[in-house]
């Protein structure tokens, strides 16, 4: 594997150059690829320990200077290979879920969830009780951008595999290319910010409420990252959408979690977006508003921050899509899959890690710390957004390939700590033993703000 290679992110809202040293150290098999995982995985974790640094500056309190442990962050980007529940690991990927041969090469498929399940096989045709095998001959019949198209009229969620090349020349990959890593963008509106007073060195982000409205990976790893640094966290789900119960506790860390629909609780949101610092979501573009959410409910001085699969802004803004579909779609699986000796040549393949939703999310964590740092001086609130397939374009550019490289292995279990039988990776940050708490009992608490435990860190 290569060296760590600096991050830079070009801030339009002038917070400044994002960026960290690290010793040229190499985290052995455990992200070993053919693009340069671990450049990605160090630098979106050293860029995340870098803004907590000036975070604690403009609170005036000593910086750490994080020297990072290229295992532990390894670990933390590979947390499924360290999940356990009674010592039992989770179905990554559900029976519908992965790679399927078409009438003219592959599609990749995305069914984890059940709503999304019965959508792909609504594109289909199928019956609901449909297995892999019967699946897999139907989609041999069909051609990739057939089922493609299909899937993103009704919101399945399917792509077909392209090369590195055809993504790079399509209009979608063009806008995943463009613009920055991080997105922050200043508002308007302004607000009276009070500096905080109760931050400390290992907590900076202490007195800070951060409204937490994602799911799945990206999301979840920037407010649990926020929810390290002292942040109060308070996830916000849907009662109508069942969530995957290992997802959650792998991710839920420090966390508060409660079940709201939009739909008829809108004023309940709106109170306790009225006092929030910062909004989180991973919703698609218009989402929200869609659920009845103006400009006005982001109250002056808020810092939203977004995550989405291809962008806002490109052609396919309004898809959905996950970390393994933006694989498939942009030629990482085809360029992972080549040097698959277990399989066929030209075969697809994957990355070690969810390393494009691991690294979005601590992106985002160091954006919304830069645009809060930012807001101390002139209380304009920012939004900050980050896009799987934008990291994966970083990725796709980034020297230092290893095409002979060896089989990427599980992390060690030093790395991972186990609270009441459930098993969870160790934060990527160093100083951190431990997360403030395990995951909450998933949608037990109420819709209202709650002081984090004393005591915690």
């Amino acid at each position: 594997m290569t060296a760590y290679t600096t991050l830079v992110h070009d801030y339009e809202s002038g917070v400044g150059v994002t960026g960290s040293s690290m010793p040229a150290l190499d985290p052995g098999a455990n992200l070993a690829a053919t693009l340069p995982v671990w450049s990605l995985a160090g630098g979106a974790v050293a860029s995340f320990a870098a803004a907590a640094d000036r975070r604690r500056a403009a609170c005036g309190l000593t910086t750490l200077e994080s020297v990072l442990d290229p295992a532990r962050v390894a670990a933390a980007f590979s947390s499924e290979r360290l999940f356990r529940v009674n010592d039992v690991a989770p179905d990554a990927f559900a029976e519908l879920s992965g790679f399927f041969p078409s009438a003219d090469g592959w599609v990749r498929t995305h069914a984890n969830y059940s709503h999304h399940r019965a959508r792909l096989l609504a594109v289909l045709g199928l019956p609901e009780n449909t297995d892999r095998a019967a699946a897999a001959a139907r989609i041999a019949e069909l051609s990739g951008t057939e089922i493609e198209e299909r899937a993103a009229e009704t919101g399945a969620i399917v792509v077909r595999v392209r090369t590195e090349q055809e993504w790079a020349d399509s209009p979608q990959g063009k806008a995943a290319a463009d613009g920055p890593l991080v997105a922050i963008e200043p508002r308007a509106d302004r607000a009276e910010i009070e500096s905080p007073t109760a931050a400390t060195q290992m907590l900076p982000l202490r007195g800070i409420r951060v409204l937490d409205l994602t799911r799945v990976i990206a999301g979840p790893v920037a407010t649990r990252a926020l929810a390290l640094l002292g942040a109060d966290v308070l996830r916000v789900d849907p009662p109508q959408l069942p969530e995957i119960e290992w997802q959650f506790l792998d991710t839920g860390q420090g966390k508060h979690s409660t079940l709201l629909d939009l739909r008829t609780e809108l004023p309940v949101f709106r109170k306790l977006l009225s006092e929030t610092d910062v909004l989180i979501t991973g919703y698609r573009p218009g989402a929200l508003e869609r659920l009845g959410m103006v400009a006005s409910d982001i109250r002056p001085g808020i810092v939203y921050g977004r995550v989405s699969a291809w962008g806002e802004r490109g052609p396919w803004g309004d898809r959905r899509g996950f970390d393994s579909i933006v694989q498939a779609a942009s030629g990482i699986s085809l360029i992972e899959g080549a040097q698959d000796n277990s399989r066929a040549a030209a075969a697809v393949g994957a990355l070690p890690a969810q390393a494009l939703d691991h690294a979005s999310g601590y992106l985002l964590a160091a954006g919304v710390l830069d645009a809060l740092t930012a807001r101390e001086q002139d209380g304009r609130g920012r939004d900050v957004r980050v896009a799987l397939a934008r990291t994966g374009s970083w990725l796709l550019t980034a020297p230092g390939r290893t095409p002979d490289h060896p089989p990427a292995q599980a992390p060690a279990a030093e790395y991972a700590v186990t609270h009441d039988g459930v098993t969870t990776a160790r934060p990527a940050l160093t100083e951190y033993p431990d997360h403030p708490w395990p995951a909450s009992q998933y949608g037990t608490h109420a819709p209202i703000w709650a002081a984090r435990p004393d005591g915690s860190q």
